[in-house]
């Protein structure tokens, strides 16, 4: 059994090996159970503060890491993740209110812009591994109705970038390159076969 905030939710155990989801984010948590791997979920104890003098991928991977260390356990492999939006060179992560939720949406409206999804997994006894995997997303043109009425239901409010790929925010989407879990926040493939080198196997298949 998993857990969040008390509650549990059913998972399939298979190995004696412990993982641990380092994160609170329910797109996350329902995108690795989709692996059939059983694990637990703590929030990681990590401040977000962007360095402009980071690269956008840099910075991804270093709050993905940042997250799984700050929860790090002598007994479990730990997963830890983070999105960015970026948009020409600016990087977009949640917005702090909704004015700024507006802000970001505006920048994105009728363009493309990319999603990068960092991931790092360590393990006790092991060097730490983290991978990026980006995705570049097309939004369709929105209007300035539409896009008050998004920002209205509160979903962009902890999203970055200021949508949700898997929620209200599809219908904005003309297209994805890549893959569409990364920009939900959690690149599947990747994540089995990182999982699988560390002895967790991932019995579902997230081939398509």
């Amino acid at each position: 059994m998993g857990t969040l905030s008390g509650r549990r939710f059913p998972t399939a155990r298979i190995v004696d090996v412990r993982l641990i989801l380092a994160s609170t984010s329910p797109r996350r948590r329902e995108l690795l159970s989709r692996l059939g791997v059983a694990f637990d979920v703590t929030a990681p104890r990590y401040d977000e503060v962007i360095d402009p003098r980071v690269s956008p991928e840099g910075q991804a991977a270093a709050f993905a890491l940042g997250k799984a260390r700050s929860v790090a356990s002598f007994d479990a492999v730990v997963l830890g993740s983070d999105t960015l939006v970026v948009v020409d060179r600016t990087i977009l992560g949640k917005p702090a209110d909704p004015a700024d939720a507006r802000r970001m949406l505006s920048l994105l409206r009728g363009r493309a812009h990319r999603v990068i999804t960092a991931v790092a997994v360590i393990t006790p006894g092991q060097p730490d591994h983290v991978f990026v995997d980006v995705a570049v997303v097309r939004m369709r043109a929105i209007g300035d109705e539409e896009l008050a009425e998004y920002v209205a239901t509160g979903e962009p409010l902890d999203k970055a970038g200021a949508y949700a790929a898997q929620g209200i925010g599809a219908r904005f989407i003309e297209s994805i390159e890549g893959d569409q879990t990364t920009v939900i926040g959690l690149p599947l493939k990747r994540v089995a076969e990182s999982l699988r080198q560390r002895g967790i196997p991932t019995p579902a298949d997230v081939s398509l």
